[in-house]
């Protein structure tokens, strides 16, 4: 059994994705439901899926929970508060106490939008993250390379809180450059309250015409620096799309997994969101 710890739905009907922006990204504005992503989920062998956020607004999440509770592939939800309100531990109960609440996991804020590259070190965000911690949910990071050593920071700050790093930080693919970015995820994987996503490599690659020789260096990194106890695949659907379809996507992780053992990858491809996430 496979689990996909990272995907998106949206309907642009509902809410617009601001975020999508300029011809590289024109082929994700429409819609993309769970109807859509569910029969290549199965095909590639997905039981199991954690929907994660996409905009910061507090309407989305409660949206997402009724989603996730009405349909039997969505197991986890990674929602959204406002971190630095400083009613967020009530926020957060809220969210618990609606329809589909039982499965948010956990929470996530754009970092990566944020001027500040110690934003996660305000004293109003890391006493957000502590009624995270508080309310039995995770973390995740959505960073930039050069917003890793705010990260380690914020974890050893808060060693009850596990904090999961998507996307591996979003390394520069597209250049074929590693450093900084990979001596800063070893240090952020030095913490044991750290775990990460191999996921969104292809969309880093920022080409169709990647190759699996390209993203290998960084996988292995991350495998290295973290484990494959502290990783977990997820395919960053539908955003994975302009450069490889939900089917490759899950081949990819397959072909760069392909040298660790039966016990190993069952913890990437399952045990490791499981635990992380509640499942």
């Amino acid at each position: 059994m496979t689990v996909d710890a990272h995907h998106h739905v949206w309907d642009l009907a509902v809410r617009d994705q601001d975020w999508i922006r300029g011809p590289h990204l024109a082929a994700l504005r429409r819609d993309f439901t769970l109807a859509e992503l569910e029969p290549q989920a199965r095909a590639a062998g997905v039981e199991r899926t954690v929907l994660v956020q996409t905009v910061a607004v507090p309407e989305e999440t409660p949206e997402l929970l009724a989603l996730a509770a009405g349909h039997g592939l969505v197991a986890a939800v990674v929602g959204w508060t406002d971190l630095t309100h400083p009613g967020v531990a009530d926020a957060l109960a809220r969210l618990c106490a609606l329809p589909g609440g039982h499965l948010l996991k956990g929470v996530r804020h754009q970092v990566q939008a944020e001027p500040d590259p110690e934003w996660l070190l305000r004293p109003d965000v890391l006493r957000g993250l502590a009624a995270v911690a508080d309310a039995g949910l995770v973390y995740d990071l959505v960073v930039l390379p050069h917003q890793l050593p705010a990260c380690a920071r914020a974890a050893a700050l808060l060693p009850r809180l596990t904090f999961v790093l998507d996307h591996l930080g979003k390394p520069p693919v597209a250049s074929g450059a590693r450093e900084p970015w990979a001596a800063r995820l070893r240090s952020l994987a030095a913490l044991p309250n750290t775990v990460a996503k191999l996921s969104g490599l292809v969309t880093e690659a920022a080409r169709a015409t990647w190759t699996t020789d390209d993203l290998r260096p960084y996988a292995d990194t991350a495998l290295d620096a973290f484990g494959p106890g502290r990783l977990m695949f997820g395919s960053d659907w539908p955003v994975c799309t302009p450069a490889a379809s939900y089917a490759e996507v899950r081949h990819l992780a397959q072909e760069l997994c392909a040298g660790l053992g039966p016990a190993e990858r069952t913890a990437l491809f399952e045990s490791t969101a499981t635990r992380v996430y509640g499942l």
